[in-house]
């Protein structure tokens, strides 16, 4: 193989730079050209794209989110999108595709396979819901960053005598939510995975401030039913019973920015190489995911087939420490 592409589509996320270069530096290494597609599945339509060398993805490791631009692209989900895409790949000479993204990507890179072109898939999403692999890229960074903002919440929380709910990104997967939770002592966890009535959270402030407690953190995931609105309003009708005042704090999009962990950097870098190498010796239409502290191939039918579930272990060992 001669030429490859590389692109990076749907969220953004801690990871994104350090797998490009990864995939650039080691197609290099094995004699391939690399071809560096801007904006994701748009721009792979409009045949945008740049020649990479191993000085042009120089001094990205330390770089949030993706040099090359990544969006979401309707046109894709169509036949139309997907031949003309195929045409601009044949048009500017590339042998094989490298995509790097969460489910919608590699749906994407499944359709690109399908359709008879050479494609391997690289799982990075901050949901950490694709099957075939352990851990994403970005997901450990995100991870830190919510840790981060829970400590100096908990700080005022405990000054002022208040419970919080902090929101968690993650769609409709509950693990940023839980593993933060679990990791950074929270009262309680709503997760998508797991049904809480509005009553037992209710009854969880306010057992936190019989038994004396300063504070109250609640973890809740953006994907959890009724919703953190709800819970808001909620809680706010019950405040005299509740004993605590409850504010809420959404982190939102500070959770996908800043410089990859060296985990992240070393994930990165590992699932980037493999992709390449895999590429060029004729893998077709896998994934390479992290299972078990090792590289390892999912055929893309069965990494996109259904989102990956959470551990129930772990639900059972964060609600073991909720207590």
């Amino acid at each position: 193989m001669k030429r490859i592409a590389v692109l990076t589509s749907g969220g953004d996320g801690p990871g994104l730079n350090p797998c490009i270069r990864a995939v650039t530096r080691m197609a290099l290494h094995l004699g391939a050209e690399v071809l560096g597609v801007r904006r994701g599945y748009e721009g792979l339509i409009a045949g945008d794209a740049v020649e990479l060398d191993r000085r042009s993805v120089g001094g990205i490791m330390g770089r949030g989110g993706t040099f090359l631009g990544a969006t979401r692209c309707p046109e894709f989900y169509e036949n139309k999108g997907r031949k003309e895409a195929l045409r601009a790949l044949n048009r500017l000479g590339a042998e094989g595709l490298v995509v790097i993204g969460g489910n919608g990507s590699l749906t994407g890179a499944l359709e690109m396979h399908r359709m008879g072109f050479p494609v391997v898939g690289v799982p990075a999403t901050i949901d950490n819901d694709v099957t075939g692999t352990d851990i994403a890229i970005g997901v450990d960074t995100v991870l830190n960053t919510i840790l981060d903002a829970v400590d100096r919440i908990k700080d005022t929380a405990a000054s002022h005598a208040r419970a919080f709910l902090i929101e968690t990104m993650g769609r409709n997967s509950g693990y940023l939510a839980l593993v933060s939770g679990l990791a950074g002592g929270a009262e309680l966890v709503l997760i998508p995975e797991v049904e809480t009535s509005l009553e037992a959270v209710a009854a969880t402030v306010e057992s936190a401030y019989v038994r004396g407690k300063s504070h109250c953190i609640i973890i809740v995931a953006e994907g959890w039913k009724p919703g953190t609105r709800a819970l808001v309003d909620y809680l706010a009708e019950r405040r005299e019973e509740l004993g605590f005042a409850v504010r809420l704090t959404v982190l939102g999009y500070i959770q996908r920015g800043g410089k990859p962990s060296a985990f992240d950097r070393r994930l990165a870098t590992h699932l980037g190489a493999a992709a390449a190498e895999a590429l060029t010796n004729g893998e077709r239409g896998v994934m390479v995911g992290w299972i078990g502290n090792r590289l390892a191939l999912t055929p893309l039918e069965e990494a996109v087939a259904f989102q990956k579930e959470i551990d129930l272990e772990l639900c059972e060992l964060a609600a073991i420490m909720e207590r």
